[in-house]
């Protein structure tokens, strides 16, 4: 008899979307590890593996586009249209060879996050088709304009044969999708207690003046990192392979690659030593460290619809400070030396996303 298969489509941008379902994946293993997952993304391997510690099965393809960007804040708009024309007029024979790898694999259910193709390739191929995310990609596209309007309703066609959205906090209506489900904040969970972190990369100083730099998977062209020496009694630590060697700045990369790590570490392993988290709008960031009640200092970002959503949720649920790109590039980092804002609401968001949504997938009934 073959093992129950779940087939998880993670969308072609940046890392934020692989972080939140492989975290998911992860739990399904660990709760049924009969279940074989297939994993198609463009993606990383070692992002996946990092949060996967089980056999899967890595297929890459890529069914979006996502935007195209130069770094975490840049995109290139005629470049991402261009690109969703090419995959709106391919879809047909995108549909049918995918239909047919899953046939072939025995697939009984699928998990999207959140590439919109996948919601017909599941009806062309007559199994369900789940999803998860705070915003579908008609969201982002239509704020565009344009000739961007009928990509939007393209992609919220596509969104209609979906049967079921688990829809994460820090969302948009989401209405395209005719069945949503709010669930909580998904993400990974710390590896190793906090002393054991702060020996490993050898900090000293309190959780008050420790903070962690992490701008996703495409990171941030030119960080004005020579700010730092202004605040030698901080330690700053970044996943950035091209920092400069500053006494008060830790590489993890860097140590990484020289093997000085025992471990690999994840920004989830850091977070819990750091009392600031300096980063850009991004639901994993976000929502990971509101699991672990991190404070966040966040950039603005304009021209990305869902930025506006996050940075609402972050006033209303973290402590915070919100800075304008023109502070970070150009300033000197004085926000460092402010109070931070108390979050506007009393009340907290549900932290178990994760599991919900992955025993939701072990309780389908393969």
């Amino acid at each position: 008899m073959s093992r129950p298969t779940l087939y998880i489509a993670i969308t072609n941008h940046g890392f934020g979307h692989a972080v939140r379902a492989a975290s998911v994946a992860a739990k399904i293993q660990e709760l049924n590890p009969e279940i074989l997952l297939i994993i198609t993304t463009t993606a990383p391997r070692w992002l996946l593996e990092s949060y996967i510690t089980g056999d899967f099965i890595y297929r890459t393809r890529a069914f979006d586009v996502g935007v195209v960007q130069a770094d975490s804040l840049n995109m290139d708009l005629n470049l991402t249209l261009e690109k969703l024309r090419e995959i709106k007029k391919k879809q047909n024979s995108l549909i049918a060879s995918e239909v047919n790898f899953i046939k072939q694999n025995r697939v009984d259910l699928i998990l999207a996050d959140i590439p919109p193709l996948v919601a017909p390739i599941a009806k062309a191929a007559g199994i369900p088709c789940w999803m998860m995310s705070n915003f579908g990609w008609d969201f982002i596209y239509r704020d565009w304009g344009g000739e961007f309007a009928e990509i939007a309703d393209w992609i919220g066609e596509c969104f209609g044969k979906c049967d079921r959205l688990f829809r994460l906090p820090l969302h948009e209506p989401m209405s395209a999708f005719p069945n949503r489900e709010d669930v909580g904040l998904t993400g990974g969970t710390p590896r190793y207690s906090e002393d054991k972190i702060r020996a490993i990369l050898g900090i000293k100083t309190p959780p008050e003046t420790t903070a962690l730099m992490t701008f996703g998977g495409l990171g941030l062209a030119a960080i004005p990192y020579q700010n730092l020496q202004q605040f030698p009694d901080w330690q700053f630590i970044t996943f950035d392979g091209d920092a400069p060697d500053l006494p008060n700045l830790i590489k993890v990369k860097e140590l990484a690659a020289a093997k000085t790590l025992p471990v690999l570490l994840r920004p989830v392993d850091i977070m819990p030593v750091c009392g600031r988290l300096i980063s850009k709008p991004g639901y994993s960031t976000f929502a990971t460290a509101l699991r672990l009640e991190i404070p966040m200092i966040s950039l603005t970002r304009e021209g990305f619809a869902e930025a506006a959503v996050l940075l609402a949720g972050l006033q209303n649920y973290a402590e915070h400070q919100i800075i304008t790109e023109a502070e970070f590039f150009e300033g000197n980092w004085e926000f460092l030396r402010k109070p931070l804002n108390p979050p506007r609401l009393s009340d907290k968001l549900d932290k178990y996303g994760t599991e919900s949504i992955a025993q939701a997938i072990v309780d389908f009934g393969f």
